[in-house]
């Protein structure tokens, strides 16, 4: 009779729990998404402005949650049941689902150049230093716990705990707000070493399970897996950042790719390569925030940011919540181990082991630590201990150890153990470590403003006040509703008020303090910190390419680095960009296609020229924006001088190109104006939106009409191209009088026209064999004999025949011909000129003419110089000169206000006591007329 009351409450149970199933659905798994997510944002909003960090008070709801489900019988419903089959996914999916999101987010956002000094200490805690924290725990476990495990499943336990979580030290150092230089080695680290760990997690579990391993084998897994890793990452993030390029003003194709890509990655490096899936997506983020951060400009840039901060965030809560679940279900779900009052104990004491052994990495890495990137001091070591959580990473690896469990190899109460130690670690370091991390940054006055900052604050809150009053004085009166109430505004903006003492300038004080080192470097970041700022603005504009932006932007962190030792020093690592390349003169020497010699002589200069102008506006920028906010101060006006010495390199590059090759540099102004054009459009089409006046399909229409031409203007810029030889030919003067027989020749030759800076077109003194004609460029003279004193641009351009006179006298040339910038010209051999005065004599006049220019610059070059040869040119033909010869004793008349050229022969002046006049000679008359006494046969133009 006592049974069947017994059977009948058990079928009653059995009907009870049955039905319970029947109304749970797989649809409770979003219930539970959604309930974490309203969790997590009265977290956020409760904990504002405390000192509790948001990750420690998921943590404590999930176990919450955990323990209501897992650790009496009240059952939570359906929330409890979208709890369960979250806790039941496969830790693997787990890590899937959750990881290549949090890692892409990490590593995009840090910094390159933080990144590139602070690699060597990454590798070094992520490499030795897991290693080292991997026997040493796997040393203590099997030494002092009484659980008779093997080195094997020591180790394995070691490694598993060795890594430092991402996902929980990123989320708090974002919270306390460490400085850039500490988050990033220990954020770099935790990406690392998370990696690293989970390849000798895989390595020891392998050798756990009954997988024979030599030395050879060990080696080959590690490097496939880690160098495995790194190539898929790159090779992921080379094919992406190239698809980027052919995306254009698309910002949710762009994002949609970059989750994409992550994803793809992770699952190709973990599935099919067998390679790590952490290590895969750290590079590829890492590779995206060196080479394709400048790819997303202006809105597509804060809406990247905007996306990823939210997925980071819902990944956040939701990981964490799930991790307090996971670790109440391996407590409280074991009853063996929850109440075992040694396995507690064994907890604290492995907790205790932990910090130990990161005290060990940290201390004997600490010497190499202190050398390497930006070096560590004694008080950051204590945060790199101190930081050392663990999280969602090693909860996931504990539950593949539990799946794994149950065999010969590995017993079940092994890998509920696992699942008890690592949850209770995690509960612990999350929250003692977590939640005094802060309290050890004010501990060791690492969280405090410096004097400088203090300084700056309290003056900017005294320009915000004046501001403030101004924007009252501008506002706050008007016709419709009358005046405003000052003392009403006030008390809104009383935090403006409350600086301590009278206001001080923070760097107009005692000649001590203007020249404190502290305040300088401060200034100088400030400083720096604003022309990175004007790069980011002319990126948006179109002023600069991708390229020329990130080579700036490098500059500037480069600069950074030096503020407390030297001087503004920007422009010092954009100079190997800024040159003309040594090169050059080796592809003029060979024989390379005339293309080619343009391209790497010519093209290349546009990228120079981008850095050069970008580098001096955006200094302007920057030295207004610091006069405009300090004033008239001491530092600030040596930060500007400094600034502007820096300024006077970019400038005579500047120059130089344009006396070179101007048409460079017009090129680039054509592509900004062009851009800027375009932009200004799209705002006009914005405005006209924002307004009302335009309908919806008109705005389209006019919207796609405009990206059709920024498309255009970045796929098919303007190039830089050099005229055809056949018209340069064809365009100067001199080929009015030479026939077809010699001009078609040159315009079918194969001769490079093109001559490089300090090219020798002929010496003074020797033999004249031929007529350079001067299409675009310039050439300097200078001569021995000649007196240039009162020359100030001794130059040559475009239209110049140089070497015609002394062909056609046959004396020796009059001077050096030296080509001053790049030069387009032509080379016609003497007997071909003397020819034409053979055969056709009535180009004489023409040809004596067109030498009587250079002529006249080279004799007269105080009056002459300052006219270009064209003008030149116009003005010889309106005075329609005659070439006249002159015998023997004949007078010559120069009038008043006229110049004669004396080509041939010999003059005396007539009633001066002079030598004679040999030509070639500018003949200008003293005092009114002149004439001159001709002692042989002469012409005279």
């Amino acid at each position: 009779m006592a049974s069947i009351p017994y059977r009948l409450m058990e079928e009653e149970a059995e009907s009870s729990l049955s039905s319970s199933k029947e109304e749970s659905s797989p649809v409770d798994a979003v219930l539970f998404v959604g309930m974490s997510l309203v969790l997590g944002i009265a977290s956020r909003h409760l904990l504002r402005g405390t000192r509790v960090p948001y990750t420690v008070a998921l943590l404590v709801i999930g176990i919450a949650l955990g323990s209501l489900e897992y650790g009496t019988h009240h059952n939570l419903g359906k929330v409890g049941h979208g709890i369960r089959i979250w806790n039941e996914i496969d830790p693997e999916l787990l890590l899937a689902v959750f990881l290549p999101a949090l890692l892409f987010e990490s590593s995009f956002s840090m910094e390159v150049h933080q990144i590139k000094r602070c690699l060597g200490q990454m590798v070094l805690l992520a490499g030795p230093g897991v290693l080292i924290s991997t026997f040493c725990l796997g040393s203590l476990v099997k030494l002092t716990f009484p659980y008779d495990w093997d080195w094997k499943t020591s180790l394995l336990l070691g490694g598993l705990l060795s890594a430092t979580d991402p996902v929980a030290v990123v989320a708090l150092l974002k919270e306390l707000g460490a400085s850039k230089k500490l988050s990033t080695v220990i954020e770099g680290e935790s990406l690392m070493n998370d990696g690293t760990a989970i390849v000798v997690f895989q390595l020891f579990l392998k050798m756990v399970l009954g997988h024979s391993s030599d030395w050879s084998s060990i080696i080959k897994f590690l490097v496939k897996v880690a160098l495995g890793a790194v190539g898929i990452g790159l090779a992921f993030g080379i094919a992406s950042v190239l698809w980027l390029r052919f995306i254009f003003n698309d910002t949710i194709i762009e994002i949609t790719l970059t989750i994409a890509v992550s994803y793809f990655a992770y699952y190709t490096a973990q599935e099919w390569a067998d390679a790590s899936g952490v290590l895969t997506v750290m590079t590829l983020g890492m590779f995206y925030a060196a080479f394709a951060r400048t790819a997303f400009k202006g809105d597509s840039q804060k809406s990247l940011h905007h996306f990823w901060e939210m997925v980071a965030y819902i990944a956040n809560t939701l990981i964490f919540i799930l991790s307090g679940v996971v670790i109440a279900e391996g407590i409280l779900d074991s009853d063996k181990i929850a109440y075992q009052g040694n396995s507690w104990g064994f907890l604290f004491l492995l907790y205790f082991y932990i910090q130990l052994s990161r005290c060990v990495v940290v201390g004997v890495l600490f010497p190499l630590l202190c050398r390497v990137g930006y070096g560590l001091d004694w008080k950051e070591a204590i945060i790199l201990v101190w930081s050392g959580l663990r999280g969602a990473v090693a909860l996931a690896l504990s539950l593949s150890v539990k799946q794994s469990s149950g065999n010969s190899f590995l017993s079940t109460e092994t890998g509920t153990l696992f699942i008890f130690f690592t949850g209770g670690i995690v509960f612990l370091t999350l929250i003692v470590n977590g939640s005094t991390t802060q309290f050890v940054l004010r501990l060791l006055r690492m969280d405090g403003l410096p004097a400088t900052k203090k300084r700056i604050l309290e003056y900017t809150k005294y320009e915000m006040l004046n501001k403030a009053l101004q924007a009252f004085q501008d506002l706050g009166d008007d016709e419709e509703l009358g005046p405003a109430d000052w003392s009403t505004v006030q008390n809104y903006i009383s935090s403006l008020k409350d600086s301590e003492g009278e206001l001080v300038h923070p760097h107009n004080g005692s000649k001590t303090e203007n020249l404190d080192p502290k305040s300088l470097k401060d200034i100088r970041i400030r400083f720096l910190n604003g022309v990175q700022s004007a790069y980011w603005e002319m990126l948006d504009e179109g002023r600069i390419s991708e390229n020329t932006a990130n080579i700036l932007m490098q500059s500037v962190d480069e600069a950074l680095d030096r503020v407390s030792t030297e001087s503004l020093c920007d422009w010092k690592g954009l100079k190997p960009h800024v040159k003309f390349p040594s090169y050059y003169n080796f592809l003029h020497s060979k024989i390379i296609p005339r293309k080619l010699v343009t391209y790497f002589a010519v093209e290349r200069l546009e990228s120079a020229c981008y850095i050069s102008a970008a580098f001096l506006r955006a200094h302007t920028i920057a030295q207004q924006q610091l006069f405009d906010f300090l004033g008239e101060s001491n530092i600030g006006s040596i930060v500007i001088n400094e600034s502007k010495r820096e300024g006077e390199a970019a400038k005579e590059f500047l120059e130089n190109v344009r006396s070179s090759l101007p048409q460079v540099l017009r090129v680039v102004k054509t592509k900004q104006v062009t851009h800027s054009v375009l932009n200004h459009l799209l705002d006009y089409i914005q405005n006209l939106e924002k307004i009302g006046l335009l309908e919806e399909k008109e705005i389209a229409h006019l919207h796609d009409a405009v990206q059709t031409g920024l498309k255009k203007l970045l796929r098919n810029p303007p190039m830089i191209k050099l005229p055809k030889l056949s018209d340069m030919i064809t365009s100067h003067p001199l080929s009015v009088a030479l026939p077809s027989a010699i001009c078609e020749p040159l315009k079918h030759s194969k001769k490079e026209p093109m001559k490089l800076r300090g090219v020798t077109l002929y010496k003074e003194g020797s033999k004249p064999n031929g007529v350079w004609l001067i299409f675009d460029g310039i050439v300097k003279w200078k001569s021995k004999s000649l007196s240039n004193n009162h020359s100030l641009h001794p130059t040559f351009s475009h239209g110049s025949t140089l070497g015609l006179y002394e062909v056609l006298t046959g004396k020796p040339y009059m001077c050096d011909m030296i080509t001053d910038s790049m030069v387009l010209c032509v080379f016609i051999d003497s007997e071909k000129i003397l020819s034409i005065l053979q055969s056709d004599s009535t180009v004489d006049d023409f040809l004596w003419q067109e030498s009587a220019l250079v002529l006249l610059k080279l004799l007269r070059p105080q009056i002459f110089e300052k006219v270009a040869m064209q003008e030149l040119r116009a003005l010889v033909s309106a005075e329609s000169p005659k070439l006249t010869t002159y015998v023997s004793g004949e007078s010559i008349e120069i009038n008043y206000n006229n110049v004669g050229l004396l080509l041939e022969g010999f003059v005396k002046p007539v009633g001066i006591q002079e030598e004679l006049i040999a030509s070639p000679a500018a003949l200008l008359p003293f005092n009114g007329n002149q004439s001159f006494h001709n002692s042989s046969e002469a012409s005279v133009d």
